[in-house]
Parts: C-alpha cells; structure tokens; sequence
C-alpha cells in the first residue's frame, strides 16, 4: 500500500515538474497549441457562428481511434452496467429498505448522482462515434458537461459522508437515531447546493466551437484560448482543492481513526465483524480514489497550469483519458453499497427472487423468534414416567 502511495506522489511530482520544466517548455515551444485550444478565425460566409481552427496535434486526436472508438467503448461499458445497476440499487433503497439510517441516506443519493449522469451517457457516445461533432444544441452541451464533473465531486463528498457516518458508528454507536437522520438529510441537500453553485460556471461559458478545418462542432473539447489559460485553471484549481483534496484528507483521517478505535476494543465476535465491515469500505473507496478520481484530478490540474504558463499542454491526451476513466465509479458505486450493507445484500436477493417485502419480514420475524425462543410451561414425560419441565 505504501509502494502504491509511493508511486502516485512521484507520478504527481514528475508532472508538475514538467510543467514548470523550461527545457519541456522550449522543446514543445515548436508545436505551439499542442491542446485543444481553439485559435479564432475571421468567418468568410458571413455566418453568425464563431469558427476556430486547431493544430495538427489536436486534429489528430479529434479525429483518432483514441476518442472515436477507445472512449465511447468505456462510456458504452459504463452505460450498460452502470444504468441498471443504479436504479436497482435506489428501488432497493426507497422500497426494500426499512431502516433509513444515515449510511443510506448517503448511499441514495450517491445512487441518484450516478442515475442522473448515466442517463446522458447516450448523447456522449453518440457525439464521440460521430467524429467528436455535436449535434445536440449548446445547451445540452452544458448540461452534460455540468453533470460530467458534478457527478465526480458529488460521489467524492457522499463517500466522504459515508466514511465519516462508518468512523461515528463505531465510536458512538448509541445516538438518537432521529436525529442522526435529520443530519444526513441536511448535509445531503447541502452537498446538492454546493455542486449546482459549483456547476455555475460551466453553464456561463459557451461550450461548444465549430472547427472550420474539421467541419465539426465539438462540446467542452475546444474551448478559446483565453478562456483556458485563466478562468478554467482558477475554477478547476479550486475544485481539485475544495472538493477533492480536503474530502480525501477527511475520509483518509476518519479510516486511521476507525482503525484504531477498532483495533482498541475488546477482541470479540462482533468486534471482529466491524473491523471486517470497514476494511472492506476502505479497500473499496481507495480503489475509486486511486482508479477513478486522484489521475483525474492531477492531470486536470497539471493540465490547466500547462496551458496558464506556456499555452500548450503535453498532457492533453492523458487528461481525457483519465476523464473518461473517472466515470467508472458509476459503475463501481452499486457494489460498494453490496459490500458494506448487509441489509442492502438481502434485500437485493430478496427482490431478484421475486420476494416480496411482507413475506421477507415474516422471515425475519420467524428467525428471530427461533433464536431466541420464549420460555414455556410445558411438560414432557422421561423414560421413567416422571415429567420435567422444557425451555
């Protein structure tokens, strides 16, 4: 574990070392534009749309395997699994689920923030297979771009509520349940509000740009040249910090202390079931960090600082690849819920069995009143005819 943390503060520092680097500088100095900024040209025909023109580097890609065919087979991926799967698990949680305790609270609306970005996945695909030229209208341009990045940071702070909710149980799992779940549901719709304020300035900068050399409309992949060097790379520089680093501080904390705390209590049965539960929760929210959102984030940053300095950016192809890598956690998300909820698992195999909600809590009742059976009058005769009373 220590190698691996090892090996992405290095990768981390490589980076930013080359960004800052002059000798990369100059050596890139030759291709300037290697990004996907768009340079104006004057229109010839009198249109009243905007045209822009890239270099070749950027032609290439738009038009390459890499985002024609490698990035809508992933979105494909993500869309088949990532559709049913979520909705399976929100009709789990609103009409299989009796306890709404915090941690489903959460959990719903992580589930919703992936149903709600998976189902544009269509308009994605079809822009990507379609040469990168977008069809649909600027404003469905933005929308899918809102979602994109709202989705990411909305399942960065819902698994940080989940991990803090995990850390609280096991230090206090007495507390007024009432309460605990008039909490979640204000942090919940505070989460919402600080996402859709945070989306605002994507919805104010104009999202797509027809490439005159091309003869295509790309959506969030060229954007002005004035516009990347500086107001992207404050606003995502503030996203990476505000709603990725700090949450990752916090849910890195709050699985030290769980440790701990575990690894203090008394050696039990149920002790060792919560150790089990939260070493599962780690190893499962670490791997979304290290496959879904800690490259994503860097190379944005990197990226965007790139473009700031020297208005290129060598990285271009790595960034939207690791952008396309962070949608997996639409997919990875359901079987996080599988994992750590014991009353999710039976409820999912009690609804794909086709059980209904009355005979499952007639089971449960059932089992319970067997294993802890009531006491009784009755007797029962031995062998010698004499009676004694059973329990």
């Amino acid at each position: 574990m220590a190698g691996r943390r090892g090996l992405c503060v290095l990768l981390l520092l490589s980076a930013l070392l080359a960004a800052a680097d002059p000798t990369e500088r100059s050596r890139t100095s030759s291709s300037k534009g290697r990004s996907f900024a768009g340079q104006k040209v004057p229109n010839t025909d009198n249109a009243s749309e905007e045209s822009y023109k890239v270099d070749d580097f950027a032609a290439k890609v738009l038009t390459g395997k890499l985002t024609t065919v490698f990035l809508p087979i992933v979105y494909v991926i993500v869309f088949i699994i990532g559709l049913p799967s979520n909705a399976m698990a929100i009709w789990v949680f609103f009409f299989r689920t009796k306890k709404k305790h915090p941690a489903v609270i959460y959990m719903v609306n992580l589930a919703l923030a992936d149903l709600l970005f998976v189902v544009w996945f269509p308009l994605k695909i079809a822009y990507h297979v379609n040469g990168n030229n977008w069809l649909f209208g600027e404003g469905l341009c933005k929308v899918l771009v809102g979602f994109f990045y709202g989705n990411m940071y909305c399942s960065i702070l819902f698994m940080t509520c989940l991990s803090v909710q995990r850390y609280w149980v096991v230090v206090n799992p007495i507390v007024h349940s009432r309460k605990k779940f008039e909490i979640a549901l204000g942090i919940s719709l505070a989460i919402w509000i600080l996402i859709l304020l945070g989306s605002i300035p994507l919805y104010l900068v104009n999202q797509t740009a027809y490439i005159s050399d091309l003869n295509i409309t790309t959506c969030h992949d060229v954007l002005p040249n004035n516009i990347l060097a500086h107001d992207m790379f404050n606003y995502f520089l503030s996203l990476a910090i505000g709603l990725f680093l700090i949450p990752a501080l916090i849910t890195a904390v709050a699985y030290i202390l769980m440790i701990k705390t575990l690894n203090a209590s008394i050696s039990d049965i149920s002790t060792g079931r919560k150790r089990k539960r939260a070493i599962k929760l780690i190893i499962a929210v670490l791997s979304m960090y290290l496959i879904c959102f800690t490259p994503s984030n860097v190379l944005l940053v990197v990226h965007y600082l790139q473009l700031k300095n020297n208005n290129e950016s060598s990285l271009y192809m790595s960034y939207i690849t690791a952008l396309c890598l962070s949608t997996l956690n639409s997919c990875i998300d359901p079987f996080i819920y599988y994992y750590i909820s014991k009353d999710f698992r039976d409820n999912l195999k009690n609804a794909l069995i086709c059980r209904s909600v009355r005979t499952t809590r007639r089971m449960q009742v059932s089992l319970s009143s067997g294993r802890y059976p009531k006491k009784s009058n009755s007797y029962s005769s031995n062998s010698n005819g004499t009676t004694k009373s059973t329990y």
